[in-house]
């Protein structure tokens, strides 16, 4: 590789003095997401005391499992827990934790995971409905951990006897799935669920990777539940582990085992603790009117196109943010697919969420604009739908 101009290859720019976007200098192209807290495009424009904090710890040396200890004083103030910590993600947290169920805080037992689990039960009952794949197989997370996902019902319905009748002297743990991804329709609610479990003495956990509310879940049956620090929260990309102490415990200690593979840097527990202080102060209200207003603007710009019919939907999981529901019809001259791939090679690229497209209908998210992005998107919609574009 020639080395004759060493500033091509700066991240900051410091060498060259100038103002590009790091993107630009990456050879990444400069997006906008209207796609919601995707990890596929960076999961979250990240809150700012949160890129402070990871800045300030980067330089200095700490105690991990004091730093640890900190962030669960703050996770358990912020969800109601009696303890929690922060790990690589939410697939590392599931992973932890069922492997928790299994070992215990046996530290030989955490060694010898996941291929050994001496004979202990390791069984993980998931409603068939949340077999989902989030990127990856939810199931794979269980392996890792050597885990056996035992089916509950069937895809489209699970009735009380189904979970009761999963249950066996094989059965570690039971695993609880909220996300879009899942089936939203015949799945038991968590607190049935957590109702039949606990009466065998099955721990719950809870994935609840996307959600707002962290305190809910905790409260409605769950024993322990992990969620993003990087999604909603806009922190580093992060999993938070809160519930039960001693399975809280259990699942730190696989930091010996398994868990190596998915440790975090100080900088990363310092910028999640300061995302989830800024959650406290945050103010939903300007939030929502922010938000509100991009809906709007999007919906205004749709109006009377053709074959477009837009809608204002709620988030499926009750989040308190609503999406633009888009649905294109043959009088638009497009297809929702054809749309969604026109509107991502746009300049700038316009990245809308797309997982329904296939169904005739995608979704604009206005939870990740900068200033003036909606407006561009809604200028892009137009300058599309009515055949203005060059």
């Amino acid at each position: 590789m020639s080395t004759s101009n060493p500033a091509q290859f700066s991240i900051t720019g410091s060498q060259t003095g100038h103002n590009e976007d790091i993107r630009q200098r990456l050879g990444l192209r400069p997006i906008i997401n209207v796609s919601g807290t995707m990890t596929a495009l960076g999961a979250s424009i990240m809150q700012k005391d949160a890129i402070a904090a990871m800045a300030e710890i980067a330089p200095e040396w700490i105690e991990m499992d004091a730093l640890q200890a900190r962030s669960a004083e703050t996770i358990a103030r912020l969800t109601g827990s009696e303890s929690g910590f922060v790990t690589a993600c939410c697939a590392a947290g599931i992973s932890l934790t069922v492997a928790a169920t299994i070992t215990g805080d046996d530290l030989l037992a955490v060694e010898r995971l996941p291929d050994d689990t001496g004979g202990r039960p390791n069984e993980v009952i998931l409603q068939m409905g949340h077999d989902v794949n989030y990127g990856a197989p939810i199931g794979q997370s269980v392996r890792l951990a050597g885990g056996k996902v035992v089916h509950a019902g069937t895809v489209s319905s699970v009735q009380p006897y189904h979970v009761e009748n999963a249950i066996t002297e094989r059965t570690a743990a039971a695993l609880y799935v909220v996300s879009h991804h899942t089936v939203q329709y015949g799945m038991l609610p968590l607190t049935e669920f957590a109702r039949i479990c606990h009466a065998h003495d099955i721990p719950v956990i809870v994935d609840a990777a996307s959600e707002y509310d962290l305190r809910r879940f905790l409260s409605e049956g769950a024993d322990i539940v992990v969620y993003s620090g990087h999604k909603f929260l806009s922190g580093p990309t992060s999993g938070i582990v809160a519930g039960r102490r001693d399975l809280v415990r259990a699942a730190y200690l696989q930091n010996r085992g398994i868990g190596r593979a998915m440790k975090v840097g100080k900088e990363t527990i310092a910028g999640v603790i300061a995302a989830l202080e800024a959650w406290e102060r945050r103010d939903g209200d300007a939030v929502r009117a922010r938000e509100r207003a991009a809906l709007q603007l999007w919906s205004d710009a749709l109006a009377g196109l053709p074959g477009i019919q837009a809608q204002i939907v709620p988030d499926p999981t009750d989040n308190p943010l609503d999406r633009l529901e888009i649905r294109v019809g043959t009088g638009s001259g497009h297809t929702a697919e054809g749309l969604a791939k026109i509107l991502a090679a746009n300049d700038p690229p316009i990245i809308v969420r797309g997982h329904e497209a296939s169904r005739g209908h995608f979704y604009l998210d206005p939870c990740n604009l900068h200033d003036g992005e909606a407006e561009i998107v809604a200028n892009a919609l137009n300058a599309v739908l009515r055949g203005q574009a060059g």
